[in-house]
């Protein structure tokens, strides 16, 4: 260049800089028309060295660029041959600390783009990582220059990516052909022998060279370059010949970030983009479902079976990896990447469903604690995903939960032969189950028993009910894991929760053998004898609710065998009583309340021996077990046994229990017997047995007013005097209606034995327990659980008995209003105990419940006697 273009180049003034160009590009046109390349080449290299790359001098640096652009613009289509000398100094102006020298490097930019057209597609992730950083310049003037060039390069980008290819481009070298390397010889190298490749067929614009910057870039934080790069991701998607979605991986994570921003058009680019992918795989998935059809079914008419392309037929996406991100985000703090990535799961049942499966455990463990959420939006997503995810596992190959059995049968032994088919696995089912992981599913699971939310912990119970019907072997297989859980998941708050916990015990229980049943409620038992405070709260629930979803003769006989060796048998006996009251009061009971009146079978009879055994622990109790198999001779000596018992404020409570449910409808069937005394004879010495027991309260006077009621019909079928069961093994059932039953004499005789060996264990106990504590008052036995229709449902344990030479001083500590089992006199409740006696009949002789001696009480006593007589 002369020395008057230099000066004007160096110039402060723009029009001078201007006007000099203007001589340079004449000057370099010339050059062209003489073909004197190497000049041109000489003005370039001294622009760059002495302009461009002035880092000091912001004025010879803005000379240099409009130099350039002014250099491009006269070679015109000659420049492509230049562009690798003009395009870098144009770049290292980009992030010059001047902004006017930025700006004149997007103005020279802009020009030499102009010109080059296709060409510059070979510089492009240079000039694009260039204009990322622009895009967030403090200077509202370069931002506005890299708006205009960033403009120009989507033009070009748009017109020419997919098909243009440059004219420079040199041709590389092919590999040489190996001389050793024979034409059959398998191990030849490959590539030496293939064709060589047309390097004119390879675009100047390429996506796998571009994808690493975009991937480095998409993480920023700046909204700016945010929108420049979703402007961007949205362009290159646009162009079908591209297939962005191929690398959808790479950048779907960084689009979700996005939905973070505090800008609200960032949020809605983002959007638009994700659910612009979103549009294309679902078409993708399609085109390649019709194709597997066409392939299946080459006969079918509607199906395009004519071989023409379709456009993403062949578009290879990497679903498993897009899901592995969308798990990823979806613990994210902001809602909205929540919603979106759950509407992108919901979308894949549609699109790629099996692809799911081998992320279940970890998706479960993210999308349990969202269908808790407080958004009503993100909660109701959550749930319609659950719903779609459980649909699909239940629709894999293999035992339909819909065929299971949720109701037991009868019998509930299952025959080695439906053990067989249990334990067969089709190949169907094995590949199946191969897609799914279900020890880490049921691992997953069982965390969230922990979790704070109700809804969180019923939805993971409901997944393990399900995957229990789908493959029980699956679930039996890891119980030793989960086993514990299930039980711990008992004492758990909500009412919902036990309900389906217990729902999938008694599954497990009902798909596996008697042995693990009884593994089961030994374990049941051991949890109640620990927490105490569950047996009172939910003991009744947990029974029933086990006997409505089993066999409720299988639970009573199994909990029966192990209580009847319990070590703990002030345990069993609190036990025995939560069971005899549900078997007498639950409605879910009923069938097997029928039962124990049918002992004409083997099976009826020893389920009653069975219970009767294990009853023994509580007198009443058993005594009620008897009632209820209308053993009403049996029912009688037992209470010629407890004659010989302490009498403890304890069994009073009970009694008076038992007092107010035969006034229930579950023993219709007994007041009615009443009526027939010829053909129940003993059921009134029961009756009048219980009525001895009992002081004067208010049980007393119901149970005497019934008696009174039928009292004109049972004086005259008094049955003759009998042996006592308990002098010698002789009893005479004479009138008995178990002679036609299976059980003999001497079994009776036995079981009675029993039941006094049993309650003088009790006694023994009591008194050590009372010894150990320094008074004279006895330990009462256990938990008095509730019972509608009476004050003592709140009784819980007892600090004290009456008896023999003891004194009651206070109430019990149970809450038991002890006034309902008091005289009529308020005060012989607190006053001392008088020594057992049979001086009276009737209620007069009722001393032994702590009367004492007082003369108010024996004169109200006598005076109500009086009463009664007339």
């Amino acid at each position: 260049m002369n020395k008057e273009i230099q000066r004007g180049l160096n110039d402060r003034l723009y029009e001078k800089r201007k006007a000099a160009a203007l001589e340079l590009e004449k000057w370099i046109r010339q050059c062209v028309e003489d073909g004197d390349e190497a000049k041109i080449r000489t003005i370039v290299d001294q622009l760059c060295r002495d302009f461009a790359y002035a880092v000091h001098q912001p004025n010879a640096r803005n000379g240099g660029l409009i130099g350039l652009a002014a250099s491009a613009i006269a070679l015109g289509s000659d420049v492509a041959n230049y562009l690798e000398d003009i395009i870098p100094p144009v770049l290292a102006c980009f992030g010059d600390q001047d902004a006017r020298v930025r700006y004149y490097a997007c103005e020279s930019m802009y020009n030499i783009a102009k010109v080059a057209k296709g060409e510059i597609l070979l510089y492009f992730n240079e000039i694009f990582d260039a204009l990322c950083r622009l895009s967030a310049d403090s200077e509202l003037s370069v931002k506005n220059g890299a708006d205009l060039l960033d403009r120009l390069i989507k033009d070009i980008v748009a017109e020419k990516a997919a098909t243009y290819v440059s004219v420079i481009r040199s041709t590389p070298e092919p590999l040489p052909p190996d001389p050793e390397a024979s034409s059959d010889d398998p191990t030849r190298p490959v590539l030496a022998h293939e064709p060589e490749q047309n390097p004119h067929s390879e675009p100047a614009f390429s996506l796998a060279r571009f994808i690493p910057l975009l991937t480095d870039r998409i993480y920023v934080i700046n909204p700016f370059t945010r929108m420049f790069l979703v402007s961007w991701i949205t362009l290159l998607d646009s162009i079908p010949d591209l297939e962005l979605v191929s690398y959808l991986p790479e950048i779907i994570g960084g689009l979700l970030n996005f939905l973070s921003d505090t800008n609200v058009d960032v949020r809605t680019a983002t959007q638009g983009a994700l659910d612009g992918f979103l549009s294309e795989i679902k078409r993708i998935a399609e085109l390649k479902r019709n194709a597997n059809d066409a392939n299946a079914n080459p006969d079918s008419e509607d199906l395009n079976n004519d071989g023409v392309y379709l456009p993403g037929q062949d578009i290879k996406v990497d679903f498993a990896k897009v899901i592995d991100i969308l798990l990823s985000h979806l613990d994210s703090t902001e809602q909205e990447i929540q919603l979106t990535v759950l509407h992108w799961i919901e979308s894949f049942f549609e699109i790629s469903p099996e692809d799911l499966l081998p992320f279940v455990p970890r998706f479960l463990s993210l999308l349990l604690p969202t269908m808790a959420h407080d958004n009503e939006n993100l909660r109701k997503a959550a749930e319609t995903v659950n719903d779609e995810l459980m649909k699909l596992i239940v629709s894999l190959p293999g035992a339909n939960p819909d065929d299971s059995k949720d109701k037991v049968p009868e019998k509930t032994v299952e025959s080695p032969e439906a053990n067989d088919s249990l334990n067969s696995i089709s190949p169907e089912e094995s590949s199946a189950e191969s897609l799914l992981d279900y020890p880490a599913t049921v691992n997953a699971l069982t965390l969230h028993f922990l979790n704070e939310r109700e809804e969180t912990r019923v939805a993971a119970l409901d997944w393990l009910i399900m995957l229990n019907k789908k493959a029980s072997r699956k679930i039996l297989a890891i119980n030793d894991g989960t086993f514990p859980a299930l039980l711990k998941t008992l004492s758990d708050s909500s009412d919902i929760v036990v309900m389906k916990d217990l729902q999938l015990l008694a599954q497990i229980s009902y798909n596996s053998q008697d042995d693990y049943l009884a593994s089961f409620m030994l374990n049941l038992l051991s949890l109640f004898s620990t927490d105490r405070k569950l047996l009172e709260t939910r003991g009744n629930l947990i029974i029933r609710q086990l006997c409505v979803s089993l066999n409720p003769e299988r639970i009573y006989r199994t909990l029966a065998e192990i209580l009847e060796k319990e070590e703990d048998i002030e345990f069993a006996s609190i036990m025995i009583q939560n069971l005899n009251n549900n078997l007498i009061t639950a409605p879910e009971l009923q069938g097997l309340r029928r039962r124990l009146r049918t002992l004409d079978t083997k099976d009826g009879t020893t389920f009653f021996v069975t219970l009767f055994r294990s009853w023994c622990h509580n007198a009443v109790a058993t005594f009620s077990l008897c009632l209820l198999a209308q053993a009403y001779e049996q029912a009688f000596y037992l209470l010629q046994i407890f004659a010989d018992l302490e009498i403890t404020v304890s069994l009073l409570i009970q009694i008076d229990k038992l007092i107010q449910l035969l006034e229930s409808p579950v023993f219709t069937y007994l007041r009615l017997q009443l009526l027939e005394p010829e053909k129940y004879p003993f059921l009134y010495r029961c009756l009048y047995g219980l009525l001895m027991l009992l002081p004067q309260s208010s049980a007393f006077a119901t149970l005497r007013n019934r008696l009174n009621a039928v009292s004109a019909i049972g004086n005259f079928h008094i049955p003759p005097p009998v042996n006592n069961a308990s002098g010698n093994s002789g009893v005479n059932l004479g009138q008995n209606r178990f002679r036609a039953s299976r059980i003999d004499e001497r079994d009776w005789v036995e079981l009675l034995d029993k039941f006094r060996k049993v309650q003088m264990g009790h006694e023994s106990v009591r008194h050590q327990q009372g010894q150990l504590g320094g008074g004279s008052t006895v330990s009462l036995i256990g938990t008095v659980p509730p019972l509608t229709g009476g004050n003592a449902g709140n009784s819980t344990t007892s600090s004290g008995a009456v008896s023999s030479g003891s004194t009651a001083t206070q109430p019990s500590s149970s809450g038991y209003n002890y006034h309902r089992l008091s005289f009529r006199n308020p005060r012989g409740s607190s006053s001392s105990s008088a020594p057992q006696s049979n001086t009276n009949s009737g209620g007069s002789g009722s001393g032994a419940a702590g009367t004492g001696n007082n003369p108010s009480t024996g004169n109200q006593s006598s005076r109500i006697f009086r009463s009664t007589r007339r």
